[in-house]
């Protein structure tokens, strides 16, 4: 029996009495597709797993080493700091990218979600294509964010390296799955921190009182 003054007959506003029950359902929901989410990244990790490709294996597992400790991109930073203007300034703007990136994976990001590495030798991932496994969590990939946040980074101010760093970026992301130590979901995520990580950079060096620092 509803009352006039839009009260249930326990005396619970009508708002109130359903607030924890549409509660409870998008929580079910939200967690209902997590699981697929999951079990999503899991199959398509797998379907990667035993999918014989000789021919990249060798090429990928280089490529992902390369990318330690973003050496990949200290490099090519290197390389543009050599030419005085926009390229120096490329260098530096994804450098600054690659810094805050960095710390926001490491730091912050596996701190807070803990994921478990993948399970390669479940999954039957050929000793050809392996790198050592880290021993930090997994989720995000600290190489894709920071390989994504130097393209961005360093192509937002110079426009022209910004198809070959994206495509390099790219490659390295899918390096870190092909190689069995990321999981596809982790390798989205950092891509995702990456961009936002060289958004953030380039506000931060606009913002600095005393100019941008190159």
């Amino acid at each position: 029996m509803r009352a006039a003054d839009g009260h249930g007959a326990t005396g619970v506003p009508d708002d109130e009495a359903g607030g924890p029950r549409r509660a409870g359902s998008v929580g079910a929901i939200v967690a209902a597709a997590l699981r697929d989410l999951r079990a999503i990244d899991g199959a398509v990790y797998a379907a990667v797993a035993t999918t014989p490709t000789p021919t990249l294996d060798t090429a990928l597992r280089r490529l992902s080493r390369a990318a330690d400790h973003s050496k990949l991109s200290l490099g090519i930073a290197a390389g543009l700091a050599v030419f005085p203007g926009r390229p120096r300034q490329a260098a530096c703007a994804g450098l600054g990218a690659v810094a805050v990136a960095s710390a926001s994976a490491n730091l912050l990001a596996k701190r807070l979600v803990r994921r478990r590495r993948p399970d390669r030798e479940a999954a039957r991932v050929t000793v050809a294509r392996q790198v050592p496994m880290p021993a930090s969590a997994s989720f995000p990939s600290g190489h894709t964010a920071s390989a994504v946040a130097f393209a961005i980074g360093a192509g937002t101010v110079l426009p022209g390296a910004l198809l070959p760093l994206w495509s390099l970026a790219s490659a390295v992301a899918y390096s870190r799955v092909h190689t069995g130590v990321h999981y596809p979901g982790d390798v989205t995520a950092g891509a995702a921190l990456g961009v936002a990580s060289a958004v953030t950079a380039r506000r931060l060096r606009r913002g600095l009182p005393w100019g941008e620092p190159c």
